[in-house]
């Protein structure tokens, strides 16, 4: 009897060992900065009109190891979201978008805006290459709501 409960006595602390939240996530483009740490301050504006979706700027480059405080304004009247990443990485998770729109983010990579919204991301850029930022929401990257960051 003793030995059929002895695996039974395992399996919490080997559950407790993956339960762990997602603080440690591996992202493409680097890693969340610490808001209290130096950072440049990038301001990001999210337009559109006349058949086009943008974002001002639409390329930034930066420093491998500089950390970026993205202060995100949505001057159009849509919604709109920042969301970092790979193109590969942003076109997969367009597509998930399109079958769910209005898909919330808690992800530190992301932000969504509503009209006239603000917000902020620091970021830091621990890796060499070029990566992209995007609004994901269906059709808005397809109307050109995309932009780029270089990182040297």
């Amino acid at each position: 009897m003793l030995a059929a409960l002895l695996p039974l006595c395992l399996v919490p602390p080997v559950l407790a060992a993956g339960a762990g939240d997602h603080s440690h996530e591996i992202f493409s483009a680097g890693e969340p900065g610490n808001p209290k740490k130096p950072a440049r301050t990038v301001q990001v504006v999210m337009k559109e009109g006349d058949g086009t979706m943008l974002f001002v700027p639409a390329r930034i480059e930066v420093k491998r190891g500089e950390q970026i405080r993205f202060l995100l304004r949505n001057g159009g009247a849509l919604d709109h979201e920042f969301v970092l990443a790979t193109v590969p990485e942003n076109l997969k998770h367009a597509e998930a978008m399109k079958k769910n729109p209005d898909m919330e983010h808690d992800d530190p990579n992301a932000r969504r805006l509503v009209p006239s919204g603000k917000n902020e991301m620091v970021w830091r850029f621990t890796k060499v290459g070029t990566f992209e930022y995007g609004c994901l929401i269906p059709g808005h990257r397809e109307a050109g709501m995309i932009g780029t960051v270089v990182v040297k």
